[in-house]
Parts: C-alpha cells; structure tokens; sequence
C-alpha cells in the first residue's frame, strides 16, 4: 500500500508539473545568504513569493543551493516522506505507545494524501522536519540532557513553536523552558553574526508585515483570523479577530496547564492542546501547517476512539476548503452555510479546546484519568489494544 501511495502521489506531480513553490523559496533564500544579497529584498516564482523565515532558517537553506532544481525536489520529496514515518513514531512515543512496522508503513501510505500533509509535500515544505523537532524533544525523558534545545532550533527557523516554550514554563519544567530559550537566543545570535542587518530588517520590520506572508482572508489561511475575516466579509477583522484570539491563546494556554496538572506530564492532551492553540491564534495558520493532525490521529487510535479518528481521517482527506468556489475574492462572499466548510480546521481547533475543557473540569475521562493505568509492555498501535494509556515505561 505505501509502495503504491508514494507511486500515485509522484505521478501526481508529474503529470501536474508541481513547481514545490516553497523549495524555490528557500533555494533562493540559502543563495541570498551566498552571495551577501537583499534577503528580504528578492521574490521568486510566478507568485513572486518573499522570505519570510529569520535569517537562521536562511543560513540553514544553504545546502539547497549546491543541488540542480530537479534533485533538490527529489530530495524534498523523499525527505519529507520519511519524516512523516518519524512524526508517526514520534506520535506513537506521544501516545505511550510502541510503534509496529504494520502500522507505520499503513499510517505513512495513508498519511501521504491527509491534506495539510499533501500541500506540505506540494509546496516542498519544511512542517515536518519542525514538528518532529518539536515532538523529539517533548516526548524525551525528563531530565533528559539538553532537553528544550531542539525546540529552541525549531523556534529559531520558524517562530511559531515559541508557543511549546511557554507552555514549559508555565507548567513547571522551567530548566527545560531556559533551555529551550537559551537556544532559540543562540539562533538570532548566530543569525545577527552572519547576517547582521537582515537581522535588524527581520525583527525590527519584517516580522511585523503580515500581509508579507500572504493574504489573511483567503481560503488557505486556516486560522482564527482567516474564519473571522471571511465570516464578517472584509479583509481586515482588526479587534473582532484580536479580542476574539488573545481569550483563545490565554484559555488554550490555561486549559494545557490544567491538563497537564490533573493528566500529568506524561499525557499527550496538553502538548496536543498547545499545538491547536498556536495554530488558532497565529494571524496566519496556512491548511499545511495542521500537520499535527498525524500526531492528534495516532493519540485518538492509542485510545481507543476508533470511530472519531476515522471521521476526522475523513475530513483531512475530503479537504472540503479547496472544494468551495475562492478564486480572486470569492472566499469574502461564502454564505453562512459554506462557512464552516471553508474553515473545516479553526472549528476542529476550537472543538478540541472545548473537549479540553470537559476533561480539564474532570466532567468526563479523555483517554487518561486521574487513576493512572500502566501501559500493556510490548503493545502498540494498531495491535488492537485500545485502554487507556497511562505512564509511559522507563
């Protein structure tokens, strides 16, 4: 099945001649770096797309340029499928679960055509390699050395996994938080030393221009901002979507401290609940970057809620957003019944705070109780075994 997935998929590109628009991004980002030009200066492809990652993520791009174009997307392609294996088995680590071969190989052939794993492999994007950075590190033991260091890296390239250095230290693991921001600090240090004023440009300009990243009401944003533009129909939502987001980051925030406390650090609801937050309140949360739908799939399957992770298996590969009409500025003018189809994933974001909620208030079990169940040796997921997982062994 995987053989024929990844056959399928690649033949997809071919046939559509799938330019992996962001690859090009970062090539030319890795070549700025090179050859000491504007990086916030240039655009590439027909879309005239900028660069919008801080200077580290450019100096991490420069292997990218000693490739032909052709290879460097071979590459992307198969980099970035066997990073979807490691975020299942990372997932599987989430969950307190032992990965099994079966599983993995069902998991990545299916996982291939989830939607914002689809578009990531499209755009030859780099979400996985930062939610597995992310997932590594979370799912390593406490105390474990450097632990904080990966997320402060992945935060370096991309800033929205700041969100996970938050949540260490509001829930106590402060060493690990420190680290975390230790790291993430050596990122924009090194950046400052190799590129010092696009550094300043970055984050004294750049990192300010949302609309530098895209238009906030269109259809692929999947964010707070994208449903609440496109529900109100105008382009700029200003303080109905800013009120409206800092209740959600402040509550999602919360609701993982008390998931935390009542789950232990153990349960993977409160990394899961952090996760959705940062996606919900981001001004600009593109479908890709939902690729923690793998991780929120693989949890629900550790638990035994077979049913609920095959209706929203469903709903990542239905991908009902791409379905409604949105060329130039149609995604304005949805009707109030085509709204929640074309933002399919703020609603999803929000129910899962609200299933939050019920558990963090102890209204009803979620998977993990209060009574800890210790985990079966030896059984992982899609063995069949659907119990409650308690702590994780060793």
């Amino acid at each position: 099945m995987l053989a024929l997935s990844f056959t399928a998929f690649v033949v997809l590109c071919l046939i559509q001649h799938i330019a992996m628009a962001d690859t090009l991004v970062y090539r030319a980002e890795g070549r700025a770096v090179v050859t000491g030009s504007d990086l916030y200066g240039f655009t590439v492809t027909e879309w005239e797309l900028p660069a919008t990652y801080p200077p580290f993520a450019a100096i991490l791009f420069v292997p990218t340029t000693w490739l032909p174009i052709t290879a460097l997307k071979v590459c992307f392609i198969l980099g970035n499928t066997a990073l979807l294996a490691l975020l299942v088995h990372l997932s599987c680590r989430l969950a307190g679960r032992a990965t099994r071969a079966p599983f993995l190989l069902l998991a990545v052939a299916v996982g291939i055509w989830l939607e914002p794993v689809f578009q990531t492999l499209l755009f030859g994007q780099i979400n996985l390699a930062l939610v597995c950075l992310v997932l590594w590190d979370l799912t390593r033991p406490a105390g474990a050395l450097g632990k904080g260091f990966a997320l402060g890296v992945a935060t370096g390239v991309k800033l929205t996994p700041g969100i996970f250095i938050v949540h260490l230290l509001i829930t106590g693991r402060v060493r690990e938080g420190l680290t975390a921001l230790a790291s993430f600090t050596g990122t924009v240090l090194l950046g400052a030393l190799v590129l010092p004023s696009a550094t300043v440009d970055f984050f004294t300009r750049r990192l300010y221009e949302t609309g530098r990243v895209g238009l906030a009401w269109i259809v692929d944003n999947q964010s707070l901002q994208g449903l609440i533009a496109r529900t109100l129909h105008t382009e700029h939502p200003g303080l109905a979507w800013a009120v409206p987001t800092a209740v959600t980051g402040l509550a999602g925030l919360w609701l993982a401290l008390r998931l935390t406390r009542r789950l232990g650090v153990e349960s993977p609801w409160p990394v899961l609940v952090t996760a959705v937050t940062g996606l919900l309140v981001s001004p600009i949360s593109w479908s890709h970057h939902w690729v923690w739908c793998v991780p929120l799939l693989v949890v629900l399957l550790a638990r035994g809620r077979t049913a609920l992770a095959a209706a929203l298996t469903v709903l990542f590969l239905a991908r009902p957003h791409w379905l409604l009409p949105h060329q130039g500025d149609l995604d304005l003018h949805f009707p109030w019944w085509q709204q929640p189809l074309g933002a399919p994933y703020p609603f999803l974001g929000l129910g899962l705070l609200g299933a939050a909620v019920w558990a963090g208030y102890g209204l009803r079990g979620y998977g993990d109780s209060g009574a800890r169940v210790p985990r079966q040796g030896g059984r992982g997921v899609g063995s069949g075994a659907g119990e409650p997982v308690g702590d994780r062994a060793g």
